[in-house]
């Protein structure tokens, strides 16, 4: 574990607090165009999520309605009523389904599971996520936004996980606390984002932004303020 990312692991709770946990539960409220966009406004307006946070398994409950749920893993998601237990919809290798889209195509809902859950996991287990076998880890130049100088630590992660790509970036503050977080979509070829992270609260002992920003970043890197892609609100979050 390199210096920055050692100083984000403690800032955030500590690597040892962190594997006291196996599972993280949160109430979210998403918005932006991107559903719009996607063809899917509303699915995921609030939900509850579960997630284990050693390896990548999601399930949200109230997934477009009080009575369906989905489940997700790398290799298959699903949509499930809740009351009779029926399996309405599965896939497996879901991430072959995104292939030959560009960034107007439409998503299905399975396809909106997918993207969903794995974006979730990521958000709810960074930084120490990237303490995780296989991931690679360099500190880049420093970045001055907000009056702030950010520290960045390019995250290389590794095929076993699913995610937004396989190289990604994330800026922290003095304080060790994620700022930003900068990937491109491999799911939605053409898109990129500029996830800021913010409003952090202390839960059992690990400290979490309850809320999440994305824009388009322009050439420069700074964000392009309209229009918001994404909004993450999140709350009643618990790990156990």
């Amino acid at each position: 574990m390199n210096e920055l990312l050692a100083l984000a692991v403690k800032a955030h709770g500590g690597l040892e607090q962190w594997k006291k946990f196996s599972k993280v539960n949160a109430r979210v409220s998403g918005g932006g165009v991107l559903w719009h966009l996607k063809g899917n406004p509303g699915l995921l307006d609030d939900y509850n999520l579960v997630a284990d946070i050693h390896k990548q398994n999601v399930v949200i409950n109230r997934f477009g309605s009080v009575d369906r749920s989905s489940t997700y893993s790398p290799d298959q998601v699903s949509i499930k009523d809740i009351n009779t237990g029926e399996t309405l919809q599965s896939r497996e290798n879901p991430r072959a389904s995104y292939e030959g889209h560009v960034l107007e195509t439409p998503w299905d809902e399975l396809q909106v599971v997918y993207f969903a859950s794995y974006a979730m996991w990521t958000y709810l287990t960074q930084p120490f996520l990237y303490t995780y076998p296989g991931f690679e880890t360099e500190e880049l130049t420093p970045w001055q936004e907000n009056g702030e100088s950010w520290r960045r630590l390019k995250v290389i992660f590794p095929d076993y996980i699913a995610s937004h790509s396989r190289e990604q970036i994330s800026y922290f503050g003095e304080d060790g606390l994620l700022r930003r977080h900068d990937y491109t979509v491999d799911v939605s070829p053409g898109a990129a984002g500029a996830n800021y992270a913010s409003d952090y609260q202390d839960f059992n002992g690990i400290l979490v932004p309850t809320k999440r920003r994305v824009y388009i970043p322009q050439p420069d890197g700074q964000k392009q303020p309209e229009p918001l892609i994404v909004s993450i609100d999140m709350s009643e979050i618990s790990f156990e």
